[in-house]
């Protein structure tokens, strides 16, 4: 059964708090039917006070637990404006992805929800 992870799984980015969510992840990963989505994270970082690299821990630790084939963009819209609009959050994930192949952003932006949901 493919299950997928939400908002990778909502890690505390305001208080920057890590190791727990990043063991609870890790193990989540071993098991290949579960996927993670790369979402919902500024709204868990400061909302006033918040800036890409706050990020970048948290989408390292999914990236190096999944991979991108069984990692996925999620927009978390329209809630992420609580934090920043559409555009800035977009913005910092491709940020703190940074060079990443074609190959990697296709699987990330939609090839990997294409598998997971059985879309063409």
């Amino acid at each position: 059964l493919p299950m997928v992870i939400d908002h990778l799984s909502k890690p505390k980015i305001k208080d920057q708090k890590i190791d727990d969510w990043k063991k609870d992840l890790q193990a989540a990963a071993k098991f290949p039917n579960i996927y993670c989505k790369l979402s919902g994270m500024v709204t868990e970082a400061d909302w006033e006070n918040w800036k890409p690299a706050d990020l970048k821990p948290y989408v390292d630790v999914a990236m190096e637990a999944f991979g991108p084939q069984r990692c996925m963009y999620g927009s978390d819209w329209p809630v992420c404006e609580l934090a920043a609009r559409y555009e800035i959050a977009f913005s910092a994930l491709n940020e703190v992805l940074g060079d990443i192949s074609t190959e990697e952003q296709n699987a990330i932006f939609g090839d990997t929800a294409k598998k997971f949901y059985g879309l063409k």
